[in-house]
């Protein structure tokens, strides 16, 4: 009998994840249209990073961020596109491109800030409803950094 992709079961806890954050961004995007904010909701995080740091490059903003390299190099396209950064070459490596906020990315930011003043009552609504579903990811994510899958399988 062929293993079961039902995301009741216990063992796709990944895919229930992803689902979960799937759910959320298609819900986000009509929220940010009426917020006036067009940064793609999977780069807020980005755009943060970049204003927290001044410049930077794609690999500094992948390790502020916890992410990879690659899929930070394939956010910055659309911001570029949509005049939310700037990119020049590094005088010292011109290889490496050097990503800066617009006054238009620094916009979007604020409105994000407001949006997300918002956005925390309807999670902490939804969480009285449902349970903390954010700390319990973040339980989860520690955990598992503190002891891998890989360790716990063999117990």
């Amino acid at each position: 009998m062929p293993a079961s992709t039902d995301l009741d079961d216990i063992s796709f806890l990944g895919r229930l994840s992803e689902a979960l954050s799937q759910r959320i961004e298609e819900q986000t995007h009509p929220l940010f249209d009426d917020a006036g904010i067009i940064v793609p909701v999977r780069s807020c995080s980005l755009l943060n990073a970049l204003s927290v740091a001044g410049e930077a490059s794609a690999a500094e903003l992948a390790r502020a961020l916890g992410q990879s390299h690659q899929l930070v190099v394939q956010k910055c396209p659309a911001l570029l596109r949509l005049g939310l950064i700037t990119q020049h070459a590094d005088p010292a490596d011109a290889r490496r491109k050097i990503f800066r906020l617009t006054d238009a990315g620094r916009d979007q930011l604020a409105r994000i800030d407001a949006y997300s003043v918002r956005i925390s009552e309807v999670y902490r609504a939804l969480f009285e409803e449902v349970g903390d579903v954010h700390g319990a990811i973040l339980k989860a994510l520690n955990a598992l950094a503190d002891k891998p899958l890989s360790e716990r399988i063999r117990e």
